[in-house]
Formats: structure tokens, sequence, C-alpha cells
């Protein structure tokens, strides 16, 4: 899918649930490392994180359908790595915001299972560079 444009069920709680692939362009020569955060502002309790990977390889240009890079934090579903769109049925549409940062240091002095808060706190200050892609989702 591209930017603004709706997700496949494919990768929802409605089909296999499993990470898209993503690739991403633009990293600066520099970079150490990349984490990337997958949310949804439009979650009726507040903004929801479906995904949370940390300490990705600086050289990856994106990952494969399925794949969980780097370490993986716990989502807001309570498990470690992805989990899809599954907004509530007749809520209209959500988007998910797949959010890239490129850091400049090698690695985030976190363990597997690290919330968004952690993450977020250990970035500050060392975000080299950010992209995001945005998708949409609705369940009828």
């Amino acid at each position: 899918f591209n930017n603004d444009e709706f997700i496949p069920s494919k990768y929802t709680c409605e089909g296999k649930d499993i990470m898209p692939p993503l690739v991403w362009e633009g990293v600066p020569e520099n970079t150490l490392s990349l984490v990337l955060i997958v949310d949804d502002p439009d979650a009726p309790s507040g903004t929801f994180t479906h995904a949370i990977f940390f300490n990705i390889e600086p050289q990856k240009k994106g990952i494969e359908e399925g794949e969980s890079p780097g370490v993986a934090g716990v989502n807001d579903f309570g498990r470690l790595g992805y989990g899809g769109p599954c907004p509530p049925k007749g809520h209209g549409p959500h988007r998910y915001y797949f959010k890239v940062y490129a850091l400049d240091i090698p690695s985030l002095n976190l363990k597997s299972g690290a919330h968004k808060s952690a993450v977020e706190k250990a970035i500050k200050g060392h975000i080299l560079a950010y992209g995001e892609l945005i998708g949409k989702y609705e369940r009828k």
C-alpha cells in the first residue's frame, strides 16, 4: 500500500495479522541504528501501539512481509512485535502510522518487551532522520 491508502486485510486482525513489507530510503550515512513504531491515533481510548522494533541494523532498506526486525517491544495487545489493525466495527476508518527513526547510537539499552514510552525516551536527542507511512483500515 502507498501513503494514505487502505492497508490490505491480509495485514490486519481479519487476515493473517502479519507485518506488511516496508521499504525506506534516504537514511543518513551516519545512522547507527533504526527504530520502527506503528500506532493508531484514532483508537477510542487514545493512541494504540501496534508494533515496536528497535536496534534494527542501519543498512536495512526495509523489511520483508511477516518479518520482525531488530528487537521487539511490547505492543498494546500485550504481545511482542506486530499486531495488525483491528479497529472497532462501525467506528470508521483509522489511520496507522508506520514511523521509522534513524538514530546516531548503535543500540538502545533496552530489553525485548520494552514499552513505547521507554523507547521514545531512549531515542530522544538521538534522532537523525524520521519518516512515516500512513495506512488506513476500517472494519464494517
